[in-house]
């Protein structure tokens, strides 16, 4: 039996529709569909039998719930995994390590980083936004409600930019090590290199590097007009080129904190009114990131 766990509500709500397009990708009669809002992942996992085939239909939010709900643990049962989400940064950051098709998930799953916010701790996959990023999200999300329409959030960064968000003065510490900012336009913390849709905070972070590091992106800038111009280079990861308004700090443990509250997101997931937050890496064995592969001798494979 394959089983496809899916999001009804990711990509505009059309979560149902893709999952049974994987589906008919797959040309595979015995099929079962699972709603993973309804369900809970982590213990329909545990009870897997062998020969069961488990996919993961949706984009990052899909993915951030997942991770979320199996807490710290990496399922033994291979998890795979189809993007089907609005954004899919996820998808785009290991593009280049999967083969055409369905990606095995578990090896990616190991020791994730947590973010700390509010009092709450959860893990992440991509990337930890804060600032015109968090406020981009929390418009996007007005938006979505009341629209099925494409949510632009370049078009939505722009705007915020010129009228609504105002920069912030920021406390940066890494492993320690304190920096002070002033005028900061966004203070991200990533464990992939994409967020936003295709956006390349972090273009020299890697998720699967031996050394267990996040990376945390300054962009700081008194003129609103420079922030402007180069803010559209980040799509390619051109802005760290920057080096006096971007800075780069990676590291363990970093602690983010903004003069004044200012929306956050977490792989997608909005919270607002956030006056600082505090992440960490997991500790991680490279070796056997890939153990599940070597065992089960798949690797973005179709079924």
């Amino acid at each position: 039996m394959i089983y496809i766990l899916y999001n009804p509500l990711s990509d505009n709500r059309n979560g149902r529709s893709n999952a049974e397009n994987i589906g008919k990708i797959l040309e595979i009669d015995s099929i079962s569909y699972l709603d993973i809002t309804g369900l809970n992942a982590a213990e329909f996992l545990k009870h897997a039998v062998p020969d069961d085939k488990v996919v993961l239909s949706g984009g990052d939010g899909t993915l951030h719930h997942f991770v979320n709900e199996c807490n710290g643990w990496v399922p033994e049962h291979p998890v795979y995994y189809y993007p089907t989400g609005s954004g899919n940064d996820f998808m785009t950051d290991v593009r280049n390590r999967e083969k055409v098709g369905l990606v095995l998930l578990n090896p990616y799953l190991r020791q994730l980083p947590t973010i700390t916010v509010n009092g709450e701790t959860r893990y992440f996959l991509n990337g930890v936004g804060y600032g015109i990023d968090g406020y981009c999200c929390e418009e996007g999300d007005k938006q979505r409600n009341e629209s099925d329409s494409k949510i632009n959030y370049a078009a939505i960064a722009i705007k915020g930019m010129m009228f609504s968000f105002k920069p912030r003065n920021a406390v940066v510490t890494v492993d320690g090590e304190t920096h002070h900012y002033s005028n900061v336009w966004l203070a991200p913390t990533m464990n992939g290199r994409f967020y936003g849709g295709g956006m390349m905070v972090a273009p020299n972070q890697d998720r699967m590097c031996e050394k267990s590091h996040v990376t945390t992106v300054v962009m700081h800038c008194r003129s609103k007009l420079k922030t402007l111009t180069v803010f559209p280079s980040i799509f390619k990861g051109e802005h760290v080129r920057h080096t006096e308004m971007v800075e780069v700090l990676t590291g363990s443990e970093v602690s983010v904190s903004f003069s004044q509250p200012t929306p956050l997101q977490i792989d997608g997931e909005t919270i607002p009114q956030v006056s600082s937050y505090y992440v960490r890496t997991g500790k991680r064995n490279f070796e056997s990131d890939f153990d599940v592969i070597k065992e089960t001798g798949e690797k973005g494979a179709v079924m």
